[in-house]
């Protein structure tokens, strides 16, 4: 596969989100299926794998770091702190917290979880309103100084804070939901980081499945599923929606791809630093997503898809309210 670089750290063009192999979409699945999954992707070529505490919580960095532990020198590692546990030793997090000695902390579980000596890229999740963002960016510096990190990233921030942290210490990646159907970091986020020479990692670049054209409004999500609760996903706005989901599959049938492909096509063709990391829990898919990053799309063809788009109003919030709160700041 293509390489592709996030300031100076160089992965492949497409990363792989690990997060659903423990959590948020339904029961765990098999850690040893998972395992097999992961390594399946080095073997693809992908060299770029995303996973955080929180995903678990803690299981999801265990699994990556088993998974990946033969192939160390081969691969980078992103991980996130910025959560702070319940205090009621339920798989819950109440709340924000990244106070400097809670970073360090969560560094030090993180390392160990992942078996590594040196976390290749550390997220903060979100932007905790209470600790400033410079003390966040100065402890990190502290880490990278210490070697236990090696790059410095932020999630879901807004412009002006990824601005307030890159002076401490450079950010290399921002990593924010970016699709057809969620396109806000077009406004401000993309504009600088292009300037600042930052990489952008879109997350749910498939709408969380819903634009690979399999989820519809008789899709029934397990108990567990947090699709459950996000606004987007409600009957009515499924049924909405499904209008950009055809317009994809249209563009697929030109370019005898599938509207997942086309979707991932899309993003790489924006700029050359974006890398999306899809996630997936099936080898199929996997085989899939990684077809998309030999679908060139033309300038021509990326226009056309936006014009087409344009005409397709997009219904429900990407979150439900509590969550929208933590997000952009």
């Amino acid at each position: 596969m293509k390489k592709r670089k996030l300031g100076e750290l160089e992965v492949s063009a497409l990363g792989l989100g690990c997060m659903g192999m423990s959590f948020g979409y339904g029961p765990p699945k098999d850690k040893q299926e998972m395992i097999a999954l992961i390594r399946t992707a080095v073997e693809r070529g992908i060299t770029f794998f995303d996973t955080a505490e929180v995903y678990g919580p803690y299981v999801n960095e265990e699994l990556v770091g088993e998974a990946l532990a033969p192939f160390r020198d081969k691969v980078a590692i992103a991980t996130k702190f910025g959560f702070a546990p319940s205090t009621e030793g339920e798989a819950r997090w109440s709340g924000l917290d990244s106070r400097p000695q809670h970073i360090k902390q969560a560094v030090e579980g993180s390392l160990k979880r992942l078996n590594v000596d040196s976390i290749d890229l550390l997220y903060q999740h979100r932007v905790d309103p209470k600790i400033p963002i410079e003390d966040v960016a100065g402890t990190v510096k502290e880490l990278i100084k210490a070697g236990k990190v090696k790059h410095f990233g932020l999630s879901e921030a807004g412009a002006q804070t990824i601005r307030r942290a890159h002076a401490v210490q450079p950010v290399t990646a921002v990593q924010s939901e970016y699709s057809l159907w969620w396109r806000q970091p077009e406004e401000d986020v993309l504009p600088t980081l292009e300037e600042l020479g930052i990489g952008f990692v879109p997350f749910s670049p498939l709408g969380r499945g819903f634009l690979t054209g399999k989820i519809d409004e008789n899709t029934q999500f397990d108990s567990t599923d947090f699709r459950n609760i996000v606004p987007r996903f409600n009957l009515e706005n499924r049924k909405a929606n499904q209008a950009l989901v055809d317009l994809l599959t249209s563009f697929a049938e030109q370019k005898k791809a599938t509207p997942a492909q086309i979707a991932l096509a899309w993003l790489l063709a924006k700029k050359p630093w974006i890398i999306p990391i899809p996630g997936t829990t099936k080898l199929h898919r996997l085989e899939e997503n990684i077809g998309a990053a030999n679908i060139e799309l033309s300038a021509k063809d990326v226009q056309a898809i936006e014009k087409a788009a344009s005409n397709i109003k997009i219904e429900g919030n990407r979150y439900p309210d509590s969550m929208e709160k933590m997000v952009n700041r």
